[in-house]
């Protein structure tokens, strides 16, 4: 057996389904190993798409997704996607092919110093500098991988290493116990939620992470305290639920932002500063704070919790449930800003202009997927449309990238969710600047019979960026560019394409194109001059009942 045979045995031990990536010469004997395991090995068409698909099977599972480069381009290429994980609090493994120790104290073909290059996007990384360190390396990779908060790892396998002769065994995993928050820090929280006139629950993706969204629904519900998510909390508490006042998380004020202004108490369950800066829903940092995770709160002079409950998430809150009494105190303002939000939504469901608008086109889209379907958001100006406007009545049925968010992860991303819940509809949504970043991975989904849908935001442009500059600026720059036709580029590949010419031909192209059993785009012109609009009255925005 060789230190790849070992590698990969270890791989397996940590149950292991899919490896993502490309092959290279510096990869061979991993490669090899992988081809005689129980693993599957999902060829890649750049490692960017890899390490994205990576990322979001850990995010969707909790188990870290794996994926594999060779040296040098093909190692930059993953760090995109290993930053995006490492910072949306995703695990993930990368692995990377490295020339052999013999050369690496010189200028060498293709050699980087993969391990400090990967340092400051990973939450520890290490090289296989001996054959029997394999074993540890590849356990404590999944250990710090998947321990909260979870995150990126690297592993630099030299060519030379690969190939040695090696004896040895993958290590124990061992059971993690949970960890429970102190009596007195649940005391402390329960006493100031008591206390509290108008609190609100803000609560994060940490709350996904931790299984927590059954105690999060019974906590505000027998509390009577509104809960507003982040764009990566969608779907903790189900958006139907009376107490939900949806997503907050837009740099613009929105009404959200006025339960902000109302409030005395922050309830912060499993937030993490990244999803949304506190400087925007605490500029003057007077709202007092209770933090609920499973890890402390970062240090920011907005974000000054009162008390911190680390621990257990569902746990905690049955502790403070027990203790704080704040039955039959519903707060009639949050109902009635409820009522602003949801009006705000409905209006368009009936609208009929042509290119479509951003919130027609995501209500029609909400009203065909299931609650349990799967939407993988791009990045760019639709982001902030369907942060707003697609609501979740389930965890994880809505994935946006906002803490490194990087374009172009969401038709890599929705491969890794077909392959992680291939009985579920999976869309990717995507505008045609992140579409035109990674759409080479179509092939592989189709290789792969990875059926989804990606529907295409088309307006000619990277809109987010000319939303900005129209605000900032007052005109835009360098934004605009041309288009392949995107139907006969889908049916290139062998796959359908469709394109949307009215208002009303949206959902029924939809419900066909999610029948079909290849993978599907769909181009659909979408309407951005809604954005200024946006920007408009947002700045009217009145908090006034």
């Amino acid at each position: 057996m060789n230190t790849a045979e070992l590698l990969v045995r270890c791989l397996e031990n940590e149950g292991v389904k899919y490896v993502f990536g490309l092959p290279g010469e510096e990869n061979l004997h991993v490669l090899e190993a992988i081809a005689h395991s129980s693993i599957q090995f999902i060829t890649t068409r750049h490692e960017q798409g890899a390490a994205f698909m990576a990322d979001v099977y850990g995010r969707l599972t909790g188990k870290a997704g794996v994926c594999l480069s060779t040296l040098g381009p093909g190692a930059t290429n993953l760090m995109t996607g290993v930053a995006d994980a490492n910072l949306d609090g995703a695990p993930l493994v990368a692995i990377t092919g490295q020339v052999g120790t013999d050369r690496m104290h010189k200028e060498s073909h293709q050699y980087l110093d993969l391990v400090a290059m990967f340092a400051p996007v990973t939450k520890w990384n290490a090289q296989i500098v001996r054959p029997s360190i394999a074993p540890e390396v590849v356990r404590k990779a999944f250990k710090i991988s998947q321990t909260e908060k979870p995150g990126a790892v690297h592993i630099d396998v030299p060519e030379n290493i690969a190939a040695m002769p090696v004896t040895g065994e993958p290590l124990n995993k061992g059971d993690v116990e949970k960890t429970f928050a102190s009596f007195r820090s649940i005391e402390q929280a329960a006493q100031l939620i008591s206390q509290s006139k108008n609190p609100l629950i803000l609560v994060g993706n940490g709350a996904i992470r931790a299984n927590a969204s059954q105690a999060v629904t019974e906590f505000a519900t027998k509390m009577n305290i509104p809960v507003a998510n982040t764009f990566m909390g969608k779907g903790v508490i189900p958006y139907t639920h009376p107490l939900a006042l949806w997503a907050v998380g837009l740099q613009l004020r929105d009404y959200i932002n006025c339960g902000f202004d109302n409030t005395d108490l922050v309830i912060a369950i499993g937030y993490d500063l990244i999803e949304y800066s506190p400087k925007r829903w605490n500029p003057d940092s007077k709202i007092q704070i209770v933090h609920i995770s499973t890890s402390h709160a970062e240090i920011d002079s907005n974000y000054l919790p009162l008390v911190e409950v680390v621990g257990d998430i569902s746990d905690s809150l049955d502790e403070i449930l027990q203790r704080a009494d704040r039955t039959g105190k519903p707060d009639p303002y949050a109902l009635e800003l409820r009522d602003d939000i949801r009006a705000d939504y409905e209006k368009y469901a009936n609208d009929t202009g042509f290119p479509i608008k951003p919130q027609k086109l995501i209500y029609d889209l909400r009203q065909v997927m299931q609650s349990e379907d799967i939407v993988i958001c791009d990045v760019g100006a639709h982001k902030m449309w369907m942060a707003r406007h697609y609501h979740c009545e389930r965890p994880n049925t809505c994935l946006i990238s906002n803490g490194f968010a990087a374009m172009g992860i969401a038709i890599p991303g929705a491969i890794a969710a077909k392959l992680v819940a291939p009985e579920k509809q999976v869309v990717a949504v995507t505008g045609d600047g992140g579409f035109m970043m990674n759409c080479q991975e179509l092939e592989t989904a189709l290789r792969v019979g990875t059926n989804f849908v990606t529907i295409i935001f088309n307006d000619g442009g990277y809109g987010l960026i000319e939303w900005k500059q129209e605000n900032q600026m007052g005109r835009s720059a360098f934004v605009k560019f041309g288009n392949p036709d995107f139907v006969k580029f889908a049916e290139s590949m062998g796959l359908k394409g469709y394109r949307v010419e009215s208002t009303a031909d949206f959902i029924p192209i939809l419900k066909t194109a999610l029948a079909q059993n290849v993978p599907a785009v769909i181009d659909c012109p979408v309407d951005y001059r809604e954005n200024l609009r946006f920007t408009q009255k947002a700045g009217e925005l009145s908090c006034a009942i």
